[in-house]
């Protein structure tokens, strides 16, 4: 991204800071919504190819690996996340110089964070699985999966960071258009590496492994020429403690948020596992159709922080009710066809990962997960809208609370319920979870939003003249000292 100070190229970008919320909401996420499930699909047909090529053990060590992958990796994706929020805020308000020296310290904070977690993961790995009583039987094909994703953390890093940069620009098509590719190939190398080439599961972590350092090189190569805007010199480089603490702010919270969240699915894995292979292997394959369901609510959130973000830098403030409630309308539109989806199609869906007629009992437990699930996909929603929305306004810790909530529900239902009632406690453990987090994230908005309010008064119906960055970060981020 190094370049010459002079403005070449070409501007990809999209200002949600005026028009139609609704409709700015609605053409920000789309393209990033087929990003997501493209990100998502790829992993869910790795985990069919598993699930038909090598049986029921190695779904099921795919299966425990998830939440070990979002207690880890997630805190990977929260923080890269969480370093394009103050870019989003530098653009709204026009400051590009800013802009330019947040993008060199976020260069250089990737790279010192992704080399210290791929150690770190790599040596802990078989550790982590250990201390999450895995199953002898799946023990070593669940660390030969889990080994290669945490080597891939600094791909990881690299293609959430550049992804995130563009979409806070407001491009959240070219993303999309990598993502499309990067997939394609992850598929076909998952056959070749499993079916070929006799890798094992360890295949599909490598052709995950591939596809994600593929996305991160296509990412730098479109800023390179697409992004002037992103380009900076080489002394931006060097940290600077005025943005290495701006954006480790909204940052580490952010990640922590993801990591809180994944020691209670750990927490909760950890339970299950002990209920046995088919249960395992039935809460794996719920998950990942679940996953794939819920990447509408993610991506609302993953906009809605955007959105925020820019109004908020731009001093529209008005404009950020209008945003929240076009993005819970859309959201109620989608539980809708999402809970239709489960009800008529659970069965089949689960059947994608199962290679014979004999896994029946796998198929009925994982219909019944999809069906509990489904029925809470509106608080679902809820705590990815108002938890990125919080996020994207700069309250990251307030944001990282709602965490805390859905941690605390996990692992008192994997530690007390599950024992007790067994797979019928696991179905409700995320609609809890999801619960108990609305409960904190409600208030909390309304809270966020008067503060926000009072800071900005006097610029609630005006449309020009944005503030610089400089003057509007610390109002936004210190009152959550407080909180």
């Amino acid at each position: 991204m190094l370049a010459p100070a002079a403005q070449k190229g070409f501007f990809m970008t999209k200002d949600l800071t005026s028009g139609s919320p609704l409709k700015k909401v609605l053409s920000f996420a789309i393209p990033l919504y087929f990003g997501n499930i493209l990100q998502q699909l790829y992993t869910l047909i790795n985990t069919i190819i598993v699930g038909r090529f090598l049986g029921t053990d190695a779904l099921a060590a795919v299966g425990l690996t998830a939440s070990i992958n979002f207690l880890i990796l997630g805190f990977c994706v929260g923080v890269a996340t969480g370093f394009s929020i103050p870019i989003a805020q530098a653009f709204g308000s026009k400051d590009y110089a800013e802009l330019k020296r947040l993008t060199g310290n976020i260069t250089t904070l990737s790279i010192i964070i992704s080399a210290i977690f791929t150690i770190v993961t790599a040596v802990l790995c078989r550790p982590i699985l250990l201390l999450m009583n895995t199953p002898e039987s799946i023990l070593q094909d669940a660390y030969n999966y889990l080994l290669v994703l945490f080597l891939g953390v600094p791909t990881v890093f690299a293609y959430n960071a550049l992804s995130s940069l563009m979409r806070s620009l407001g491009d959240s098509k070219t993303p999309l258009i990598i993502l499309l590719l990067s997939s394609l190939i992850s598929i076909g190398l998952a056959y070749v590496f499993i079916d070929v080439f006799h890798w094992g599961v360890g295949g599909a972590a490598w052709a995950i492994f591939i596809s994600q350092a593929l996305s991160s090189i296509g990412c730098f190569v479109v800023i390179v020429k697409k992004f002037p805007l992103l380009h900076f010199d080489k002394k931006d480089l060097k940290l600077q403690t005025k943005y290495v603490s701006q954006l480790l702010k909204i940052g580490i919270p952010m990640g922590l948020q993801f990591s809180i969240t994944g020691f209670g699915s750990a927490v909760l894995q950890s339970a299950v596992n002990q209920l046995g292979s088919v249960i395992v292997a039935a809460v794996s394959s719920g998950g990942r159709v679940m996953t794939l369901i819920s990447c509408a609510y993610d991506t609302l959130g993953s906009t809605m922080a955007t959105y925020a973000g820019q109004n908020v830098g731009a001093g529209k403030i008005h404009r950020l009710r209008k945003g929240v409630h076009a993005a819970v309308y859309i959201s109620l539109v989608f539980t809708v066809f999402a809970i239709s989806v489960c009800f008529i199609f659970g069965r089949p869906l689960a059947m994608m990962f199962i290679s014979d007629s004999s896994s029946q009992d796998i198929v009925d437990y994982t219909y019944q997960f999809l069906k509990v699930s489904s029925l809470f996909y509106v608080p679902l929603a809820l705590v990815n809208i108002l938890r990125l929305v919080i996020q994207g306004l700069g309250y990251g810790k307030l944001a990282m609370m709602s965490g805390v909530c859905e941690m605390v529900a996990r692992v008192i239902v994997g530690n007390v319920f599950v024992p007790l009632f067994g797979f019928a406690a696991a179905c409700f453990a995320n609609p809890s979870a999801w619960v108990l987090a609305d409960i904190f994230l409600i208030p909390a908005y309304f809270i966020v939003m008067k503060r926000i309010e009072r800071t900005f008064p006097e610029r609630e119906n005006l449309d020009s003249s944005p503030p610089t960055i400089d003057n509007l970060v610390e109002p936004v981020l210190l009152p959550e000292e407080n909180s």
